[in-house]
């Protein structure tokens, strides 16, 4: 499967312009947007690539970018969560899906439970991670206000303060590469608006009128969404499971993503095999093969990671196909992994 590149379709809801997308085969389950969502940046990133590559091993995972965020294009202006829940319901239409499996995280929970209450017949069951009703609830007004003002002045530092919160045990290495997904996947005003859509959704009035089997997973140590919220999610909802999982990371992908996809799938509906077959991201990755790579070979695959065909890369380098074919090759060997998508996330996740 190779999750360097994807096919983006577009699809009208209202005056939004939906960017979304497609990986894998079998029962649909929609991935929810979230903060910041860009489809391609997504991944080209190596925690989100595993994640989406991980739940399209055995179902057709549709993705989209929420109104304001990514490929989608949308009139400039607040997006009440109404535009969301149109956006999303626009996207099944175009995939042609009357029902789904819907998992969602962060900010995208609450427009699930706005789906689910209102378009009952379109979810078959939901399974949210990190999710809160109110997003006045998550921080004192001063605190909202500043962040996202922070955000505006400050992509950089407010990133930093973003990655802080989000991922607090994250590596220097893994912090650089989030903060450089984060800037790659919008600008400045762009994450500040959508920071401030975070904080203004309140689906606290319909939580109470979903009646899809619901699964709400939270890490005990969630610094940008505290457990309390999370709890008080899964107490709103009629029959929903709440899971407490250990970690500190907010997004479904960081910390210990094997564990949570395991509670989803399993949530899903997995057989026991699939479950098992879940690997940690490091496990997929870590090189074991013969050796270092070489310079030329990291070369390559980093413009493999951007998108680009063999074609494209000889003409970049000044080189011929059958060399680029030889290099990917070659490192693919080194690195003991089996398709040039993995080749290629393991170079992402391990700059020079």
């Amino acid at each position: 499967m190779d999750g360097t590149s994807t096919t983006i379709r577009h699809t009208w809801s209202g005056a939004d312009d939906v960017a979304w997308t497609e990986l894998g085969e079998g029962e649909p389950l929609l991935l929810g947007g979230w903060w910041m969502s860009h489809l391609v940046h997504d991944l080209e990133y190596p925690p989100i690539r595993h994640f989406v590559e991980t739940l399209a091993g055995n179902r057709r995972v549709i993705r989209m970018d929420p109104p304001g965020t990514g490929l989608t294009r949308s009139p400039r202006g607040a997006i009440a969560v109404g535009r969301h829940v149109d956006a999303l319901t626009a996207v099944l239409d175009a995939a042609g899906v009357d029902a789904a499996t819907v998992l969602a995280g962060s900010s995208g929970a609450p427009v699930a439970i706005e789906l689910a209450a209102r378009f009952p017949e379109r979810v078959d069951r939901m399974i949210l991670s990190g999710a809160y009703l109110r997003g006045t609830d998550i921080a004192p007004e001063a605190d909202r206000d500043a962040l996202v003002d922070l955000v505006r002045r400050s992509w950089g530092v407010g990133g930093r303060v973003m990655s802080d919160v989000f991922f607090p045990a994250a590596t220097p290495d893994e912090q650089h590469a989030y903060l450089r997904h984060q800037r790659a996947s919008g600008s400045s005003e762009a994450a500040a608006d959508a920071l401030a859509e975070v904080y203004a959704i309140n689906v606290s009035a319909t939580a109470g009128a979903v009646r899809a089997p619901t699964l709400v997973m939270h890490r005990r140590g969630d610094r940008a969404i505290p457990l309390a919220l999370g709890a008080g999610t899964a107490a709103a909802i009629p029959g929903a499971e709440l899971r407490i999982l250990d970690g500190s990371a907010h997004h479904p992908w960081h910390g210990d993503s094997r564990a949570l996809l395991r509670e989803a799938l399993a949530f899903a509906g997995a057989d026991p095999s699939e479950l098992a077959a879940i690997r940690a991201p490091e496990e997929r990755g870590a090189p074991r093969g013969e050796g270092p790579i070489s310079d030329r070979e990291r070369q390559v695959l980093v413009l493999v990671a951007r998108g680009r065909t063999d074609a494209q890369i000889a003409d970049e380098l000044f080189l011929s196909v059958h060399t680029i074919h030889r290099h990917v090759a070659n490192a693919r060997q080194k690195l003991g992994v089996s398709s040039r998508a993995a080749a290629a996330a393991w170079v992402t996740a391990h700059p020079d």
